[in-house]
């Protein structure tokens, strides 16, 4: 990649970068209002991190040379930039109104138009006990069994939009393949008051159809009743005809596209649980956020466009300054899963290190994301964050209105968002230290002993993203910006960020563990490590 070529001046520039101080850099008059930006109801600052207005510039410009126009063109219009698997990256059509749908789709629209009519018949129909167990019952809670990209975005809305669940119904959410957690998930539900939505594109995915296994023979064994898969049960598949073999009712199965990446697919039909939990006008409003960030991204000035501001301030901190990681940290209870989310969404879609065109690349790509929900994370990793010689990247997510009406509370937990960002960039020398200690009134003695141990580094670059309080838009606009984020960065990283093909290697030595595990003679490529392992299991 020639922007952190070695003989670049945005390189040279880095370099410098890694000796300065961030906190020097507000010397310059005005620095917090160049650097921060407005969209979608949210507000980032990203003034902490450790780059100058001349070397934005210079990264902005890098961007413009090499097609990033063109490239989110291309994503909005449909062209299939997922090339090895020759499909489109369209998920963002589906929270645009039906003209955009019109235009992007042509006739595959009134589909998509047909599918969120049904999806909100469904809602409506549950919640107002229209649609009914084989008991005749109304349904009380509702099992959403996927992985990965069926699950993560589903859990994350769950949590996030607690306050707005208002439909009356419970949503649990079962993807662990342990036997442990579909026993869990069992002894809260009862047969004949649960709503089943499996969700695989397919209807092939090894870990979701074993749990569907498990609670359809649990269903079945309760109810005594072979028709209740086909009327308490609804499938979000391309796959209709397994689904029917399954015993669901085709009547019962909404269709995934395959130009929706299951990481990117809470917009479609996959959604369906979170829709039963905070009802059809929320679920809309999720979409109305997210859609207005897309609109930010496609029309606004890349020197006020808040993804990819954060996509090249991303990009400076993890091939300029060479820091591998980045530390999601939303204090807000209810986002909470937000990070797990991210790991997936940005460490699926850019961890990678051949080029679209399949070539060995020479420079790193997707950070080592990790996060907590704050203040936990101050008891926990943070000490690292702080003290340690490793200098990571920080993303701080927090709404300045809670949500609950502990108020208190709540003043406390942004302080100290403010305060951990404060004190990543700002740290503490030696001299500081040694002051401190006495001004307690410590003896030299005291103070030499301790004084190293309380020293910080500090200087580590941070983003502070803001919003007025957490609904269901300002929800959507922070998964889309984070979206456009990751599509940017894979983008000039020149990598596909829509396709894992790491993910099925697993899947497939998975089978083959499987199969040794039946018969220890068939052929395998397993390491010996690997089958003493399974015969220590086979022979417990």
């Amino acid at each position: 990649m020639e922007l952190f070529n070695k003989k670049t001046n945005i390189s040279k520039n880095a370099e410098l970068a890694k000796k300065r101080s961030i906190l020097a850099l507000f010397d310059t008059p005005n620095r917090v209002d160049e650097f921060s930006v407005n969209a979608a109801d949210l507000y980032l600052d990203y003034s902490k991190q450790n780059i100058t207005t001349s070397e934005l510039e210079s990264l902005i410009t890098w961007a413009k040379s090499n097609g990033l126009s063109q490239k989110i063109n291309a994503m909005f219009s449909g062209e299939q930039i997922n090339n090895t698997e020759q499909r489109a990256v369209l998920h963002t059509v589906l929270r645009a109104p039906q003209h955009v749908k019109e235009a992007v789709l042509g006739k595959e629209a009134k589909q998509v138009q047909q599918t969120e009519q049904r999806m909100a018949q469904i809602v409506d129909d549950v919640q107002q006990g229209k649609l009914l167990s084989s008991t005749g019952k109304k349904f009380t809670d509702v099992l959403a069994i996927g992985i990965g990209g069926s699950y993560y975005g589903i859990k994350v809305g769950l949590s996030a939009l607690h306050p707005y669940h208002n439909t009356g119904l419970k949503v649990h959410v079962l993807a662990n393949v342990d036997g442990a957690a579909v026993t869990e998930k069992l002894e809260n539900l009862t047969a004949d008051t649960t709503l089943v939505v499996l969700i695989s594109k397919t209807f092939t995915t090894q870990e979701t159809l074993l749990n569907a296994k498990a609670i359809k023979q649990w269903m079945l064994a309760e109810l005594q009743d072979d028709g209740a898969i086909a009327k308490q049960w609804f499938a979000i598949s391309s796959n209709v005809e397994k689904a029917q073999a399954f015993g669901l009712d085709a009547s019962h199965v909404l269709p995934m596209w395959d130009w929706v990446g299951g990481r990117f697919s809470l917009w479609s039909a996959v959604g369906l649980p979170l829709a039963l939990a905070i009802g059809n006008e929320h679920f809309n409003e999720l979409k109305e956020g997210a859609y207005q960030m897309d609109q930010h991204f496609q029309e606004t000035d890349f020197s006020q466009n808040m993804p990819v501001l954060m996509a090249l301030i991303g990009m400076w901190n993890r091939n300029g300054l060479s820091y591998q990681s980045l530390a999601v940290l939303p204090y807000d209870h209810a986002l909470r899963a937000l990070p797990g989310y991210l790991q997936q969404t940005d460490m699926e879609s850019n961890g990678k290190s051949v080029s679209k065109q399949g070539e060995k690349l020479n420079w790193r790509t997707a950070p080592i994301v990790f996060g907590q929900e704050g203040t936990n994370g101050q008891h926990a990793f943070m000490q690292l964050m702080h003290q340690s010689d490793e200098i990571i990247p920080t993303d701080f997510i927090v709404a300045l209105k809670g949500t609950s009406s502990l108020d208190e509370h709540h003043k406390v937990l942004v302080a100290n968002c403010f305060a951990q960002s404060e004190a990543l960039m700002q740290g503490k020398t030696l001299v500081q230290a040694e002051k401190e200690l006495a001004n307690n009134g410590l003896s030299q003695d005291e103070i030499t002993r301790l004084a190293a141990h309380k020293t910080m580094k500090g200087n580590t670059p941070s983003n502070t993203l803001l919003m007025q309080s957490l609904t269901p838009k300002c929800l959507g606009a922070i998964l889309a910006l984070y979206e456009h984020k990751i599509f940017v960065q894979g983008a000039l990283w020149k990598i596909n960020s829509y396709d894992q093909w790491g993910v099925e290697l697993g899947k497939h030595l998975s089978e083959q563990v499987l199969a040794l595990m039946a018969d220890s003679t068939v052929e395998h490529q397993m390491s010996p490590s690997s089958v003493k392992l399974i015969k220590a299991f086979v022979q417990k």
